[in-house]
């Protein structure tokens, strides 16, 4: 245990209950241990990897050779050593180095993940969305469902603006919005049929129904405030079907919701929610308002004719309640331009 674990421990606060404090020192222990444990073998796997991809290039034919001497020391290590180093495994040691080997960074963040997590990350072809991946779900803890699902989802595709939320909360006052929506969101934990079979109401009660899994596909930083939130003016109410906070951007996150294609009369009545909202709700020192437009369809030519485009403020992204094939995801990305059409 090094001096920074040992200061940490030392620095828990002291409830004054015996029981409790001895709790919190344990279980604080334990999850030091974890993390130690965690750092040995990642660094311990990729010097296994280095260490087989180092011994295959002595052979004539590498994939011939490299393939019997993984068949052969998977034998030896698995009497020595246990279950954890099968022909399988093995491979993934040597994919885990050479897809990291080259770049400091990427391993100091895998070191802070374990094993579970670092297979599935190291899959993923584009490198920024990889390094992206590592770094969040070390900061957020994701857990290994979690992080299959969000790979799996293309959650930083999504992104409107893929960036690192880190760099984002240390330059606040420069944020770009953008990174913090997403188009499409995937809301297969809702349990409803495709469009046009559901109706706004029934997307809203599933989603006020699901809001853990609901605030986790809506990103960093947003805190549930209100369904149905009222705003008034001397003459008349209007009502917003959900609205957010969220503490990174320090703004108000309006969300309305159409279970059909998005018309330009949706476009004005989010601009005019956001000006009353910036106008009668508002604090000093919130950030302006932003508004998202989460819809079963989109018209491009309601976007790019409205005040949609180019907008820092008013969103509009499609939902899909159903977790898409990879191939139906790689479409809609496409179509967004958040990827490269595969036949260009």
């Amino acid at each position: 245990m090094n001096t920074n674990e040992i200061d940490k421990l030392n620095s828990l606060p002291v409830s004054g209950d015996l029981t409790t404090d001895v709790r919190s020192i344990l279980t604080e222990a334990r999850q030091i241990v974890v993390r130690t444990t965690n750092t040995a073998m990642t660094t311990a796997y990729w010097l296994i990897g280095k260490r087989i991809v180092e011994e295959e290039q002595k052979g004539q034919d590498r994939a011939a050779y490299g393939e019997e001497l993984l068949k052969n020391l998977s034998k030896v290590l698995t009497v020595e050593f246990g279950n954890g180093f099968s022909y399988a495994n093995l491979r993934n040691m040597r994919q885990f180095y050479l897809t990291y080997g080259k770049s400091p960074i990427c391993y100091t963040l895998c070191s802070k993940l374990p094993w579970s997590h670092n297979r599935l990350i190291m899959r993923v072809q584009d490198s920024k969305a990889r390094e992206w991946y590592l770094r969040e779900a070390a900061r957020e803890q994701w857990s290994v469902r979690q992080l299959e699902r969000n790979i799996n989802s293309f959650y930083y595709q999504r992104q409107l603006e893929s960036g690192s939320t880190a760099q984002a909360e240390a330059n606040v006052d420069h944020i770009d919005t953008r990174q913090f929506v997403k188009d499409p969101y995937v809301l297969e934990f809702v349990g409803l049929p495709a469009y046009p079979d559901h109706k706004e109401k029934d997307l809203e009660n599933a989603l006020v129904g699901k809001m853990q899994d609901f605030l986790l596909e809506l990103g960093k930083g947003f805190s549930f405030i209100k369904r149905q939130y009222r705003i008034s003016t001397e003459t008349s109410h209007f009502y917003i079907d959900l609205v957010f906070y969220n503490y990174i951007l320090k703004c108000f996150v309006l969300i309305d919701l159409k279970a059909e294609k998005l018309t330009h009369q949706d476009v004005g009545q989010m601009d005019m929610y956001i000006r009353m909202f910036d106008d009668l709700k508002k604090g000093p020192d919130d950030n302006p308002t932003i508004g998202i437009l989460m819809c079963a369809d989109k018209d491009e030519t309601v976007v790019k004719y409205s005040v949609l485009e180019g907008s820092k403020q008013i969103f509009a992204s499609k939902y899909l309640p159903y977790l898409p094939t990879e191939e139906e995801l790689r479409r809609e990305l496409e179509n967004s331009g958040r990827i490269e059409n595969k036949e260009d």
